[in-house]
């Protein structure tokens, strides 16, 4: 089982060398890949009508494609996965530029996560129609796949239009591997459709089980190969110590989990040397630091 670590956004702060000491740390540790989430804005909390998102706009999001542009000049071989970015908010054409720039530039190290969103406004900003963004979704990640293996598209659809031109470079994966989030159970179902893989936010197998099973009826439905299909789940630094990471380790994998992250955030750490330490302590714990 592949082990990561979301990088930790809203805590972390946006110094450079900062940043590169995470990636750096994460991929010296042993870690396969570093995740990060997707806000383009934060509403402001006392705006007219009020506000009771999870962010705002004083929490800190750096973009996910600049950020791992950055983490893959000053490392090697750590993967990375934006996990997830609001596809419909973002135009197909150029989310497959940034895409395949950053797999082209990472040596093949990008797995792309893809999601529909909650938060209004920032499709209001971004002049995207927030009520129809999961039919969108299902047509932009037919037109990703085209644009990442063809030299030259034609493509017709609803939202997007391509008359005979095409990415260059391309990118080294061919396609590049698109994860999807989400629990609801049309998501679940346009996953096992169109996805290679499903991020699942539940902290536990138990609470994940119903979705994962529905899930599997699905592809099994899609003759597809669940065997095949990818899934991560998270495990937060608060959930207890090492005893406690590592039986929720095991019962994820029990569970067929194929990748695991390790999340941070909400733990009242609160400094960057925090952090790294955390990410320490939680790689000796799962056996996987490679500084013993």
């Amino acid at each position: 089982m592949d082990i990561g670590i979301v990088y930790p956004q809203t805590e972390y702060g946006s110094d450079p060398k900062a940043i590169r000491d995470f990636a750096q740390a994460a991929e010296g540790l042993g870690f396969t890949h570093i995740s990060a989430y997707d806000h383009v804005l934060g509403a402001n909390p006392h705006r007219p009508g009020g506000w009771d998102g999870p962010y705002t706009h004083e929490s800190a999001f750096l973009e996910p494609f600049v950020l791992f542009s950055y983490m893959a000049g000053v490392t090697e071989s750590i993967g990375f996965f934006p996990g997830v970015v609001i596809l419909p908010q973002r135009q197909t054409a150029l989310v497959a530029k940034q895409a395949a720039c950053l797999d082209v530039l990472s040596g093949g190290r990008l797995r792309l996560g893809v999601g529909i969103g909650w938060n209004a406004v920032e499709y209001e900003a971004l002049g995207q129609d927030f009520h129809r963004r999961g039919q969108r979704l299902e047509e932009q990640v037919s037109l990703l796949r085209a644009l990442w293996t063809s030299p030259l598209v034609t493509f017709k659809g609803t939202w997007d239009t391509v008359s005979d031109a095409g990415l260059n470079p391309l990118p080294i994966q061919r396609p590049i591997s698109i994860w999807f989030g989400g629990h609801a159970e049309r998501a679940l179902r346009r996953m096992a459709l169109l996805g290679d893989g499903w991020l699942t936010t539940s902290r536990s197998p138990q609470e994940t089980l119903p979705a994962l099973n529905t899930l599997r009826t699905f592809l099994r439905e899609g003759h597809r190969d669940a065997a095949s299909f990818g899934i991560e789940a998270r495990v937060a630094y608060s959930q207890g110590g090492p005893k406690e990471w590592q039986s929720l380790s095991r019962a994820w994998q029990s569970a067929g989990v194929t990748s695991l992250s390790l999340i941070t955030m909400g733990a009242g750490l609160n400094t960057a040397s925090d952090h790294l330490a955390a990410m320490e302590e939680f790689a000796k714990a799962m056996g996987i630091s490679r500084s013993g």
